[in-house]
């Protein structure tokens, strides 16, 4: 008996919750996931993405963005974008963070991000345990990054995306080393605040020790 090879498995493995639904009749899936709830400074980024789920278009090595190479996120995030049936990445700024708080910024964006898919998916997997104020059916999935493949395919965009984000403010704001630590609080961004004070992207709720 031959075993079947190892990223198969994995493979499989990813797309349990999708062929779930799928043997239920859903075609259409939505992944949301977001990125940036931790950081001192910038956006945080939420993704929602719909991929097909036949086994010819399935994109190998798509996981929980954090458990990948800055090089491999970006690879598979371009794939996943010309592949994906459709994709909205959307931006809740520092401003409405401090306003609304957080949690409250990273559903909206969810919900955002959701609502702007041009397909209308008939289940959306979020990761984590977030309901999102959508007139559709949702299931949360603990883990979900790591677990889901359309919830991985998710944080890859998101996590591309700010990224890339927090690349080009640090040409603006170079005190801080945005291009390194991308907003979150490293020693050098902390001395960077100290030293410089806030910036226009600071987060104030999250910097008021500062």
């Amino acid at each position: 008996m031959v075993k079947p090879m190892k990223k198969n498995w994995n493979a499989e493995e990813k797309l349990s919750f999708e062929r779930a639904l799928q043997k239920k009749g859903v075609k259409y899936i939505a992944g949301v996931d977001e990125v940036g709830r931790g950081p001192l400074a910038g956006p945080v980024v939420c993704a929602a993405v719909i991929m097909p789920l036949d086994e010819a278009a399935i994109i190998e090595g798509v996981d929980d963005s954090k458990k990948l190479s800055a090089k491999k996120r970006e690879e598979l995030s371009e794939k996943i974008k010309e592949t994906a049936l459709c994709y909205c990445i959307i931006e809740i700024d520092e401003k409405t963070i401090d306003e609304m708080n957080i949690l409250e910024a990273t559903k909206l964006g969810m919900k955002k991000a959701i609502e702007t898919l041009s397909i209308t998916p008939e289940k959306v997997l979020t990761d984590g345990n977030m309901t999102i104020d959508v007139a559709i059916p949702q299931q949360s999935v603990i883990g979900g990054d790591a677990l889901s493949y359309s919830i991985g395919a998710a944080s890859i965009i998101a996590k591309v995306y700010r990224d890339a984000l927090m690349d080009k403010y640090a040409e603006t704001y170079p005190n801080y080393a945005f291009e390194k630590n991308k907003g979150y609080g490293t020693a050098a961004h902390i001395q960077g605040i100290k030293e410089h004070g806030l910036c226009p992207i600071h987060r104030k709720t999250f910097t008021k020790k500062f």
